[in-house]
């Protein structure tokens, strides 16, 4: 039995998002998927390099999220890039659908992770968009933290 039995095992990250926009606040989100999608999401086959969150009549839905085809899926087999519906509380919904109407907000998936019970999630993240010498900034900080840890490191 591994030491965190109990944590969740994450499946897709989004590196992407942390370095276009500032994560203000984060949502773990339901994911409405078909059998052979929760079969490839825990073999791993998932990308989020280009997907996005929208509202559309009220829901929140997830666009261009990848998922591979099921191997022995046969007929039954999914569209790898279908729209999926993502499953949040009433109450937080239209929070999330005001807040994203002010100017410069937006929605960005983050991570998808299997719970301990075996449920495939969402984190969703309220986001704002960075611009170019925020990123800029962004990197010089890594490099310094990187060139930092080297040295540390390197005087043991």
């Amino acid at each position: 039995m591994s030491p965190q039995a109990n944590a969740p095992v994450v499946v897709a990250n989004n590196k992407r998002a942390n370095f276009e926009y500032f994560l203000l606040e984060k949502y773990d989100a339901g994911i409405v998927l078909t059998g052979t999608e929760v079969k490839s999401c825990k073999t791993g086959k998932v990308s989020m390099s280009d997907a996005y969150c929208y509202f559309s009549k009220g829901e929140l839905w997830l666009k261009h999220m990848h998922i591979a085809e099921y191997k022995q899926g046969g007929v039954y087999n999914h569209q790898p890039k279908r729209d999926r519906k993502l499953l949040l509380k009433r109450r937080e919904l239209r929070k999330l659908e005001a807040k994203i109407k002010e100017r410069g907000l937006t929605l960005v998936p983050t991570l998808v992770f299997i719970t301990e019970n075996g449920l495939v999630k969402v984190e969703v993240a309220l986001a704002k968009g960075k611009k170019a010498f925020n990123k800029k900034d962004s990197i010089k900080e890594k490099d310094m933290r990187r060139d930092l840890d080297r040295s540390m490191s390197g005087a043991e």
